[in-house]
């Protein structure tokens, strides 16, 4: 059955900690991203945790920053991008990078990956591949809603791929009025672009002026994007 409610984003713990419980269908997804809540998965022996926690990782698109050597490195290496090209691999190849890299149990679980899989075909989540040739050698996924985007998770197979993936969403989103990406938290690959935190008084802010009065439905589902290079940075052909 579908959470009905979650408590007050103010009763989270220290750690971000909101709820334990409930199912990671569409409804309920669509509920908890609408208030800035997610679902991470913290132990198979504990129900479902949702967090919101406080402060909150973004990368402001129009604060964006891609070191000279990483464009330096790109110009060399032929990747291109797509959008929504194939989710699934994507989302399965985060889970398991992360789990080759030492974690016990990646959080990116088969109830994860199916109830976000559900979520991408109901038009509320996106995925970005970076291509070398014609394999796929890194992107993101997340959840689209309104002109609000998330970036769940990222992987990479050669370097800077995942970062090429961003810096090709954040250039592509730009005109179109889609100006930040929740990272929930700050990783090195995101501090190294410009990630910051920012309250999560202010981060409810945001959220509620990207969903206010639009589609639910994924920007990628409503508009044809193109993805947009940065400045320098040649697109490559299939």
């Amino acid at each position: 059955m579908a959470i009905r409610a979650f408590p007050p984003l103010a009763q989270a713990d220290e750690h971000g900690l909101l709820a334990l419980g409930g199912d990671v269908e569409v409804p309920s997804l669509l509920l908890a991203y609408c208030q800035g809540i997610f679902p991470w998965p913290i132990d198979p022996e504990v129900p479902m945790a949702w967090f919101s926690p406080d402060p909150r990782g973004i990368v402001d698109f129009h604060k964006i920053h891609l070191p000279h050597s990483f464009i330096k490195a790109w110009r060399k290496t032929p990747f291109r991008v797509t959008f929504n090209h194939d989710f699934v691999k994507i989302i399965n190849s985060c889970a398991n990078i992360h789990s080759a890299q030492g974690s016990k149990a990646t959080w990116i679980t088969q109830e994860i990956i199916d109830a976000y899989i559900a979520l991408y075909e109901a038009g509320h989540a996106f995925s970005v591949e970076t291509w070398l040739e014609e394999d796929i050698v890194g992107g993101l996924y997340g959840v689209s809603l309104g002109n609000y985007v998330s970036g769940e998770s990222m992987f990479y197979l050669k370097p800077h791929a995942s970062k090429v993936a961003l810096a090709v969403l954040a250039n592509s989103l730009l005109p179109r009025n889609v100006t930040w990406l929740d990272t929930q938290m700050i990783t090195p690959a995101t501090q190294a672009m410009g990630g910051e935190y920012i309250t999560r008084k202010e981060f409810v802010k945001k959220l509620k002026a990207a969903i206010d009065h639009v589609s639910l439905v994924s920007i990628f589902q409503r508009e044809k994007i193109t993805p947009i290079y940065p400045p320098g940075i040649l697109p490559k052909s299939p």
